[in-house]
């Protein structure tokens, strides 16, 4: 491993204290480097403060003047929550930049880099770029798209059912399942299910055993069946967004009155009661909201899967047999082995007895 390797590992490091708190910003780590010894370690912290370089920065002091910086992402060269970062390094007098990726936003782009080289800067870029990108998969897929990334997140047994017969789901996984499945769920702008998860399992979907903010909630309900006294339409915690058919908007008005006296934000979006996933996604990305995590039921996670709108699964396997009960994916038009959804790149950790397999599909 070379020193820049090195020193951009710990920007990775640095950069995910920032998980669950700085969304849609992306992660940034900063690591300052002189005469071969850190003087200063930073990162974003939260959504609309210091970026990771300016928090950096501002540890060092005068020790930057000719120091190295090291950054997973280009610095910034536009105004938005905070000044330009670009600004601060050459203000701090920084001789080096080695950074990880470009940044992906068409305000940066490059223009980080070129206006560090105007002010006589060495800049290096693409260290670890690939890991540095994954660190910031969302976002990438984000700017690049248009679209929020999109995870799902399914808790099975081995023979693939995310309930029994009943209808039952609490609880399939352990507890330490559980709390890394909030520890994903910090990391989403939003967390997604379907009318019957809501009216079955009556969730949260805060985040309760991990760091980070709560998503907002958004459930997708064609025929408006759900009832306002389900917990996820207290929006004291977080905010709600329902999205259901015209009919069911103005068919149920008095359901939408009250809802939006909860302050749920109903959002009538096609004319017959099978929403359109593509359509859900674009006006979430207009609400600004840059990747969901979609935990339920079966058919509304195969819905995505059909419109071929999933980025990444994560599925928590327990060493159960159910022999029946609610299948984990439902496709209404199942495919043959060689035409099969799989999963890319993927990684497994046991959590307690469990597994938790990640990847990303590949669609043929």
């Amino acid at each position: 491993m070379s020193t820049a390797e090195k020193y951009m590992n710990r920007c990775f490091e640095l950069a995910l204290k920032g998980y669950g708190f700085v969304s849609p910003n992306p992660l940034v780590g900063c690591v300052i480097v002189k005469n071969g010894h850190v003087v200063a370690e930073g990162y974003h912290k939260r959504f609309g403060g210091p970026h990771a370089e300016v928090n950096a920065l501002s540890s060092a002091g005068r020790k930057a003047r000719g120091a190295t910086l090291y950054v997973n992402l280009e610095p910034c060269v536009h105004f938005g929550k905070t000044p330009p970062c670009a600004d601060t390094i050459i203000e701090a007098g920084i001789s080096k930049v080695i950074a990880g990726s470009r940044d992906p936003n068409a305000l940066v782009g490059g223009k980080g880099f070129e206006k560090l080289k105007r002010a006589g800067i060495t800049v290096h870029n693409a260290i670890l770029r690939r890991q540095a990108e994954r660190l910031n998969e969302k976002f990438y897929s984000f700017m690049k798209t248009g679209l929020p990334f999109v995870g799902v997140k399914v808790a099975q047994t081995v023979d693939g059912r995310l309930a029994d017969y009943r209808g039952t789901s609490k609880w399939i996984t352990s507890e330490a399942s559980r709390r890394e499945a909030h520890q994903i769920r910090a990391g989403y702008d939003a967390v997604l299910v379907g009318a019957n998860t809501v009216a079955i399992d009556n969730p949260q979907l805060t985040v309760r055993f991990a760091k980070g903010n709560n998503p907002v909630r958004v459930v997708l309900d064609g025929n408006l069946n759900v009832t306002p006294e389900r917990r996820i339409f207290n929006t004291g915690a977080s905010g709600t967004i329902l999205f259901t058919s015209r009919r069911a908007f103005r068919k149920k008005s008095s359901v939408v009155r009250k809802m939006h006296r909860q302050g749920v934000r109903v959002i009538p979006l096609d004319d017959e009661p099978d929403l359109n996933m593509q359509r859900v996604l674009r006006q979430l990305s207009v609400l600004g909201i840059s990747s969901v995590l979609v935990e339920g039921g079966s058919r509304t996670i195969s819905a995505f899967l059909s419109a071929r709108h999933v980025n990444k699964v994560h599925c928590f396997v327990a060493p159960t047999l159910l022999g029946g009960g609610v299948n984990s994916f439902f496709l209404k038009n199942p495919r043959s082995l060689r035409g099969s959804i799989r999963l890319n790149d993927t990684q497994t950790r046991i959590l307690g007895a469990d597994l938790l397999l990640e990847g990303y599909p590949r669609f043929s």
